[in-house]
């Protein structure tokens, strides 16, 4: 279920390198990235178990010292640090405003915590934003200038370009798109406090949620098998045929393309990039999704938009960090 990675290059003629890191709902993924976009010493695991900021600070730091490490021994050094989260922050501050994953990180000044604590410069920014970033720079959007970004994970993001640029609004907070709602009257509770929001239909927690609702209409599924549902588990039962599957991605499918309508109407971008996790079941979704867009989005709109997987697989939010750093020209 792997999309296309980004393409390898020599690393001797791109001496500049960045620290990365890419704190999500579910992983935490880390390299060290180069100019030219190739990923050192690329590393992804579970997100760490924490009950205070600290914890995440300690962690960043001991992955960022380990890949220091190796890169020193390469004979390069790490000249900046970018990291970016699942929440809301204040970029020109480098702190969160807010993660509904890790409550106790709201409020903490993230970029400056690390900045002491590796005597590095450091910076922030949105999981999405920066996937939509690292999109533009090498993965489906190379060339594109004006075109939505919208990740499909443990939640959904988004991330918004115009005339090349990455549109943060008045406050950091422009692109949750996942918070547009789809389905106001009967909507499912959203962890935002509102209902019927894109997540609670299109992210990876909704399709196991739906899967759950949905079993009692599908008595011979192969899922009613399965302890534990997940996303995956759920995509394969669907490339099997499985009619509950087929159900949950049909459905995940109209709501995404009912929210993808009203960006189209919105923003009239060329291209739409369809990223995270999720998108490994681009292929039991897409006719449904794209169904929506048409009978929804204003023709002349929805003629001149391309709707497309991401390239850039989990290396987007990283890819997009990296750009970040190098063209703000971070200086010790």
């Amino acid at each position: 279920m792997s999309r296309t990675k980004t393409k390898s290059v020599e690393p001797d003629s791109y001496p500049r390198r960045i620290f990365v890191a890419d704190l999500g709902g579910t992983h935490l993924r880390c390299g060290v990235v180069d100019q030219a976009g190739k990923i050192h010493f690329h590393a992804k695991q579970h997100r760490p178990v924490a009950e205070s900021a600290q914890d995440i600070v300690d962690a960043l730091v001991a992955a960022a010292r380990a890949c220091d490490r190796q890169n020193t021994a390469a004979g390069y050094s790490i000249e900046a640090i970018s990291v970016v989260v699942a929440g809301t922050v204040n970029v020109a501050a480098g702190s969160i405003v807010k993660a509904p994953n890790l409550p106790f990180l709201s409020g903490f000044d993230l970029a400056g915590a690390l900045s002491r604590a590796l005597n590095l410069p450091a910076i922030l920014e949105n999981d999405a934003n920066a996937a939509a970033v690292g999109e533009m720079w090498l993965g489906a959007a190379r060339g594109r200038c004006t075109f939505v970004c919208v990740t499909l994970g443990t939640g959904v993001g988004g991330g918004i370009i115009l005339d090349g640029k990455l549109w943060h609004g008045v406050n950091d907070s422009a692109a949750e798109v996942g918070h547009m709602c789809v389905d106001p009257f009967g909507g499912v509770a959203c962890t935002c406090g509102s209902r019927g929001c894109l997540e609670v239909y299109a992210s990876a927690t909704a399709i196991v949620r739906m899967a759950r609702e949905a079993k009692p209409r599908h008595p011979s599924s192969r899922l009613q098998i399965d302890d534990e549902l997940t996303s995956e588990n759920i995509y394969q039962a669907g490339v099997e045929g499985d009619e509950l599957a087929l159900e949950v991605f049909r459905r995940m499918g109209v709501y995404l393309g009912i929210g993808l309508a009203n960006l189209i109407n919105i923003l009239n971008p060329e291209m739409l990039v369809i990223g995270g996790g999720v998108v490994n079941g681009w292929d039991l979704f897409e006719k449904h999704m794209k169904h929506e867009v048409v009978e929804r989005a204003f023709p002349l709109l929805a003629d001149l938009v391309t709707i497309v997987p991401a390239e850039c697989g989990d290396d987007a939010g990283l890819l997009g960090a990296a750009r970040l750093a190098f063209d703000r020209d971070l200086k010790n």
